[in-house]
């Protein structure tokens, strides 16, 4: 195909400001969808009130006078000859427009009406005439120096020339069985609709096909890694993995039993796993993913796990020791402030295969490190690293086990497309003894009974967490800001408690020590952004107050409220805001992760569940999950319908389809 600078029109300025907004191919620019529409209905002048919006179209009958008031301040005054008659009409700051409305040019103008003076003061002209009653015009993203009128031309130019070439992803009996129309008709009419009716045939029709694609590329990855029967081969000594679990202090749930069986049968299959562990806050998920460590040792590999900060790192390698003990295993931390001399020694072990586990951060993916055996891969809090970052794990073994663990409850929407290339283990249960955390919304009046039961658990030997969604003010925010919450907490609890601040624009190292003193409780009140979202396990902090909190969503305030109610105390949550209440009170009503996670996915759809947006995860241009829940579902299954159809013709197969489909 060809190139953008091919269509006629884009220089290399219009070219250089389309990159700049990621369109880099002719697809790109054909499928750069309108994000809304402007309908334009013709009123008819006698029967539109005084003061009521009008859109009417018609020539210009006088010559446009200009009037300037001062820098910056013009008007223009003309005469509209209309099909219901002669209207005045008046544009403010639009003297670029004069050489355009010439006696007799056609136009379209948009304002309000003044009936007893028979003028629109306009909002905005349109060149040409409406050419049917109702007209919809799209309105495109753009960037400084290109507009929705630049990007409309430009699209336009590319269909006229290049339209026959744009890959259509949907298979033709796919399309004959929906009765679709071709993608180049499509895309005609959905830059360029001519009624709303015909405009929402084409957007189920491209958006079927967004989604068939997506869909398939999971099914053929599942289905292909099914196929492939290159797993490392292993027979796990059952006799000793039930001692071990045996010896974990504490009874396990059924549900992490059933996890621990289903990571087992992947360890022992002849392809490799690819495995999601998802659970709620606290529901145990680190002995199950300890288990499939100790499992993947009895059979002579590696394991590495890696969590996102330094001091979950370290948590799981104390905790892990712990565990085990009494086992003669070789376990290493490796993170980014192991001491060189540390390092060199952690790096010689792991390529030995004298080191049997390792915990660490990104540095376990550095170039510096090469393993002896590496059979299985577990990435804690995996929505938190990039997906090149999970991947360049992957890739230190030759081919191992890979698991997932995320405490992040998933909605099954959600999960079917980010996941669906992996099976899932869902623990729901919680461990025997885990407390439900009180939460409580409170409005920004009520700050001194919040101060109180603040100062009741200080009294109490116990450690708060003040939550703040931002860092410094902004000239457009009135948010709370950690320096206004640290100034507040001091003059009511400075004299007698140690207060501090952690947020994610400090350094590792400073933040990781703050942390800690928490953690040794020699800070009692912690004042924080997101940042503790994940991490230490403080089982002494009983309190998380949280300001602003309609600012987040629902499954951010559930991931926050779960750094309390690890300890034996009773804890609270306490939720701080002036509106959105009615959202707010789902928190005092349910503590279950994944019935908010559902709640959050209803009010806010997939776009910032885990509060970042990975690179590679989820880049749909015309199709939302939770709006186009139903085509996704036929997408589902007709791609595996397809795929199934297919499978006996390999060759048939990997012609048109599978080479557009899943290049890259």
């Amino acid at each position: 195909m060809a190139e953008l600078k091919d269509v006629k029109g884009i220089g290399p300025k219009a070219l250089s400001l389309l990159n700049k907004i990621n369109i880099l191919s002719i697809e790109d620019l054909v499928t750069h969808y309108p994000f809304r529409y402007d309908i334009l209905e013709r009123n008819d002048l006698s029967k539109v009130e005084d003061g009521e919006k009008i859109t009417i179209d018609g020539k210009v009958e006088s010559v446009p006078i200009l009037m300037r008031f001062k820098a910056g301040l013009n008007k223009m005054n003309f005469r509209l000859v209309t099909q219901s008659g002669v209207v005045g009409v008046s544009i403010f700051n639009r003297a670029f427009l004069k050489s355009q409305l010439g006696v007799g040019a056609g136009i379209t103008v948009i304002g309000k009406f003044d009936k007893s003076k028979n003028i629109i003061t306009a909002s905005d002209i349109k060149m040409g005439i409406l050419t049917n009653k109702v007209k919809i015009e799209p309105v495109y993203h753009c960037t400084n120096g290109l507009t929705s009128k630049n990007m409309s031309t430009y699209i336009n130019m590319a269909l006229l020339v290049y339209g026959r070439e744009i890959a259509d992803y949907i298979p033709q009996e796919y399309t004959k069985k929906y009765n679709f129309l071709n993608k180049k008709t499509a895309l005609n009419v959905i830059h360029n609709p001519s009624t709303s009716e015909k405009l929402k045939d084409v957007t189920i029709r491209l958006k079927y096909e967004e989604l068939f694609q997506f869909m398939f590329k999971i099914n053929y990855l599942k289905q292909q890694n099914k196929k492939k029967k290159n797993g490392l081969i292993r027979e796990i000594d059952k006799k000793e993995l039930n001692k071990f679990i045996k010896k974990i202090p504490f009874s396990l749930t059924n549900d992490q039993m059933k996890a621990i069986d289903e990571i087992i049968n992947d360890l022992e299959a002849s392809n490799r796993m690819n495995r999601l562990l998802q659970g709620d806050v606290g529901s145990g998920k680190t002995v199950v993913a300890f288990t499939g460590m100790f499992a993947n040792y009895l059979c002579g590999y590696q394991s590495a796990l890696m969590a996102p900060t330094e001091i979950l790192a370290t948590q799981h390698y104390n905790n892990l020791k712990e565990f085990l003990k009494d086992e003669n295993i070789n376990i290493a931390l490796l993170t980014g402030s192991t001491s060189k001399k540390d390092k060199l020694e952690i790096y010689k072990g792991l390529k030995d295969g004298n080191i049997n586990m390792v915990i660490g951060t990104h540095a376990l993916i550095q170039d510096e490190v090469e393993y002896n055996n590496l059979g299985l891969v577990i990435t804690d809090e995996q929505h938190r690293f990039g997906v090149h970052q999970r991947a360049n794990l992957q890739n230190k073994g030759v081919k191992p086990d890979v698991l997932y663990m995320s405490a992040t409850p998933i909605p099954r929407t959600y999960a079917l497309t980010i996941f669906g290339d992996m099976d899932v283990s869902t623990i729901k249960e919680r461990p025997k003894g885990r407390q439900k955390i009180d939460t409580y919304v409170k409005k920004n009046s009520e700050i001194k009974d919040v101060l109180e039961m603040i100062y009741k658990e200080l009294k109490n030997n116990h450690q708060i967490y003040v939550i703040a969604p931002l860092i410094e003010e902004s000239e457009n925010s009135d948010l709370t800001t950690v320096n206004e919450l640290r100034e507040q907490m001091k003059l009511a609890f400075g004299e007698l408690y140690k207060i501090d601040i952690v947020h994610g624009k400090m350094a590792s190292g400073a933040k990781d020590l703050i942390m800690e003193q928490f953690k040794e409780n020699k800070i009692q009140i912690l004042i924080s952004t997101t940042v503790v979202e994940v991490g230490v396990d403080v089982p002494n902090a009983t309190t998380i107050v949280i300001f602003d909190a309609d600012r987040f969503g629902l499954s951010t305030l559930h991931q926050l409220r779960g750094r309390v109610g690890r300890g034996t105390s009773k804890s609270q949550c306490i939720l701080i805001s002036d509106s959105d209440a009615e959202r707010l009170k789902i928190m005092e009503r349910e503590d279950d992760g994944f019935v908010i996670s559902e709640e959050d996915f209803k009010l806010r759809g997939h776009g910032d569940l885990f509060g970042t947006k990975q690179s590679g995860d989820m880049t749909f241009k015309i199709a939302s999950i939770k709006n186009d829940y139903k085509i996704l579902l036929q997408a589902k299954k007709d791609s595996k319908e397809y795929l199934l159809n297919k499978e006996t013709d390999e060759e048939e197969l990997k012609k048109s389809l599978i080479a557009s489909i899943t290049e890259g």
